[in-house]
């Protein structure tokens, strides 16, 4: 049975109600008063027990789920969300990301192809369009399951990476053991439905999203090292970016 948060609404306040009832369920999650796999109470009690309308109430639970708090599944209802790692805007690996999290990374190498051409990568790393690149496919897991679908385009001088190196470390992790260090990225997110292939990998249903990342990393100096192009399960992933006023 779904528990039931105390909260206080106030009608009087500027802050739109929806967005009153969204914080303070997110602080419910955030603090473990509802925990990972916990039933959320369903958008009717809520409405009825804090005399909200059905809108606003939906408005704040599609919140929690845009921010990967909640998760929906048909024939289930709505969930707390397992714990999700955050990407901040930093040029780190996922494998980075969850070692600083607390969390062990497990990595298996799906393919590992040394004469692979793609004009897409090859331009991004300035080769030749028929140029036989590295290609690594990787599966990143925590202990709860799957997390991400990684792969990676390298130039032809990574042919005779480590694959021992790639399950136990992060990728840029071995690019620096060999004195290449990526100091910049421009990266692009979004999100789309899954491939049938990558539906199997991260256990996903059937119309679940997943989130996207390409990123186009180089070294100090301005050149390519890496091209990436990732994809994310939506339920145990955030990408979490600080923007600025000009």
């Amino acid at each position: 049975m779904a528990q039931q948060i105390q909260v206080s609404i106030d009608r009087n306040s500027p802050v739109p109600l929806y967005h009153q009832l969204a914080e303070q369920l997110a602080a419910a999650v955030d603090t473990g008063v509802l925990k990972p796999g916990d039933a959320f109470e369903n958008e009717l009690s809520l409405a009825d027990r804090l005399e909200l309308s059905r809108p606003t109430v939906r408005r704040a639970i599609v919140e929690l789920v845009t921010r990967g708090l909640l998760v929906r599944r048909r024939g289930i209802g709505t969930t707390v969300a397992n714990e999700v790692i955050h990407r901040r805007n930093e040029l780190t690996s996922l494998y980075d990301d969850l070692r600083l999290g607390g969390r062990e990374p497990l990595t298996e190498v799906l393919d590992f192809n040394t004469s692979f051409v793609d004009a897409r990568a090859s331009q991004v790393l300035g080769l030749d369009p028929e140029t036989k690149l590295v290609y690594l496919e990787r599966l990143r897991s925590v202990q709860e399951g799957p997390m991400a679908v990684l792969r990676n385009w390298l130039a032809p001088s990574w042919a005779d990476l480590n694959l021992d190196d790639l399950t136990n470390q992060g990728l840029y992790n071995v690019m620096k053991r060999r004195g290449v260090t990526p100091a910049v990225a421009h990266q692009t997110i979004g999100a789309r439905r899954a491939e049938p292939s990558e539906r199997k990998l991260l256990q996903l249903d059937k119309n679940d999203p997943v989130l996207t990342m390409t990123r186009r990393a180089y070294d100090s100096a301005g050149n390519p090292v890496e091209f990436g192009d990732h994809c994310y399960r939506y339920d145990r992933y955030l990408f979490d970016i600080t923007v600025y006023a000009s």
